[in-house]
């Protein structure tokens, strides 16, 4: 007989010396502030800000949705951690103009807070 076991997910640790981006329900890292791109967006929950890179993070199924600047195909990203969803990722912009956005990631700020070097 083969015991399964459910195997735990890597959490990764960015670097002590740089600004970061933490999950404000468990603490786990989710992005550095060098890959800030913007912080003028708007999430279904308030104010959210738009990262190229980010990390602790997964990515549900893409779906069409119709947001503020126009359509666009998203998938939900949560926090491979505590499982709380924290936004999304752009997998497609339908206009031109939003094709900047392909492959960066949402986090709205009611679910991240700052860590190290912010003083």
């Amino acid at each position: 007989m083969v015991k399964m076991t459910k195997s735990k997910t890597f959490q990764a640790y960015l670097p002590n010396c740089h600004r970061t981006y933490s999950c404000v329900h468990c603490r786990a890292h989710l992005a550095n502030h060098d890959e800030l791109i913007s912080k003028s967006f708007q999430g279904s929950q308030g104010r959210a800000y738009l990262f190229n890179s980010v990390v602790n993070v997964g990515c549900g199924p893409a779906e069409e949705r119709v947001l503020l600047t126009g359509l666009h195909a998203v998938a939900d990203i949560y926090c491979e951690n505590c499982k709380t969803t924290l936004g999304w990722k752009y997998e497609h912009a339908f206009e031109s103009s939003q094709k900047y956005k392909e492959g960066k990631f949402i986090i709205e700020l009611a679910h991240m807070i700052k860590d190290n070097g912010w003083e």
